[in-house]
């Protein structure tokens, strides 16, 4: 009876470490993605307004996030190896919080630009690091559930950058930076002590063999995410621009489309990752590509303002969604490997942030130097998207698929 009781005890002590630590991985994606990258999008007509900065110079700080984000996918695991992983993703955290306040004095340029870059630092760094961290304490079987919790976090982020921003400008610009800051360290102090107390990273058994290659599978899953990266970007950048200017429906009415943008943003991670807990990751992968490729093109079909919506909240939930199915995938790839899970999600990171960056700034080109064509962005995500589902399906297919 005592032997029951303690296994009793046991198991729920470790439901317990098991759910601070999906909460913690929540609010690092919330911080990390949702406020310190999304909130910027409603403050910069503010910041142009205020004349913080002229309206050229703004669209460099939002370019400087990407370019962090990047160097923070790239940083996070030898940061981790170093350290370990849970001081680095409270260091991160913090950092994100320290970056909010910075912003609210713009000394200059050059202090912006940095702040906003060491921003998505933060964030690139908490994308590689967190999921990893929590996902071995919870249970095989709703590993996808846990994962679409953590990374609900970008979307709880995108739905409050249209809502509690615009009230807190009422109040000023600084004050409005200093509201995000204050939120990111409520996040941050709430997740502190939910962070498993890792060590580093064991080091691998020596071994004479060269590392293996990754398998057709895993190199075919890079490709794909990146092309989902690219093909989301006309939605995340081109979607109220669209509405405001392309449909002639004005600021208020984009605005509204960007909120349903980020209704699809919190749920999407959940139910994409409870589908995966029933049908597998890989099924539920193949099926986010084939839905995406559609919603990507709905805007440059003109079908109306119920298909407008259904497209914003749909690629929304899959911009968030597709993550931890993509995680899930890695793991499943990976089952055998399990060290190698980490390095192989980075690589699936660093992939996705480099052509996120290369499509916004492609398609960015493209519709200065086209006459400002709308249709042609949202075919040309829909295109990418599609051209994923080829490749897994390809890869599904051929003798050496899994």
């Amino acid at each position: 009876m005592d032997e029951e009781a303690t296994t009793l005890t046991m198991k729920v002590a470790g439901g317990n470490r098991a759910a601070w630590a999906v909460l913690a991985g929540f609010c690092a994606s919330l911080v990390g993605i949702g406020l310190a990258r999304f909130a910027y999008t409603p403050l910069l007509p503010a910041i142009i307004g205020a004349r913080w900065f002229a309206p050229s110079l703004a669209a460099y700080l939002g370019a400087a996030n990407l370019a962090g984000y990047l160097a923070g996918a790239l940083a996070g695991r030898p940061l981790a190896a170093k350290w370990s992983p849970a001081p680095v993703l409270r260091g991160m955290m913090l950092l994100a919080t320290i970056a909010c306040l910075a912003c609210a004095v713009p000394v200059s340029f050059v202090w912006f630009f940095a702040w906003r870059f060491l921003s998505g630092l933060a964030g690139g760094a908490l994308m590689v690091l967190a999921a990893p961290a929590v996902l071995p304490l919870v249970p095989p079987s709703r590993r996808g559930l846990a994962g679409g919790v953590i990374f609900m976090g970008v979307g709880v982020g995108i739905v409050l950058s249209g809502t509690l921003v615009p009230l807190w400008l009422r109040q000023g610009i600084r004050e409005t930076w200093l509201g995000l800051a204050a939120l990111s360290l409520l996040l941050s102090a709430l997740a502190w002590k939910g962070w498993p107390a890792q060590t580093r990273p064991a080091a691998a058994e020596p071994s004479h063999r060269r590392p293996a290659a990754p398998s057709r599978p895993l190199r075919a899953l890079y490709v794909e995410y990146a092309l989902n990266a690219a093909g989301w970007v006309p939605h995340m950048i081109f979607l109220v621009d669209f509405v405001a200017r392309g449909l002639g429906l004005g600021l208020q009415a984009g605005a509204h489309y960007w909120v349903l943008f980020g209704i699809g943003a919190s749920a999407g991670p959940v139910l994409a990752g409870m589908l995966a807990d029933r049908i597998g990751f890989g099924p539920a992968l193949r099926a986010s590509f084939a839905l995406e490729a559609v919603a990507v093109l709905i805007p440059a079909l003109g079908l109306g303002a119920a298909w407008l919506a259904a497209s914003s909240v749909i690629v929304g939930a899959f911009v968030t969604g597709t993550v931890p199915l993509v995680l899930g995938r890695v793991h499943e790839l990976l089952v055998h490997h399990p060290t190698l899970q980490g390095p192989a999600w980075q690589t699936a990171t660093v992939g996705f942030a480099l052509f996120q960056a290369l499509a916004a700034y492609g398609l960015s080109f493209l519709f200065a130097h086209d006459g400002g064509d709308y249709a042609r962005l949202f075919v040309i995500g829909a295109c990418a998207m599609g051209l994923a589902l080829i490749i897994d399906l390809f890869v599904i297919r051929s003798p050496a698929g899994p």
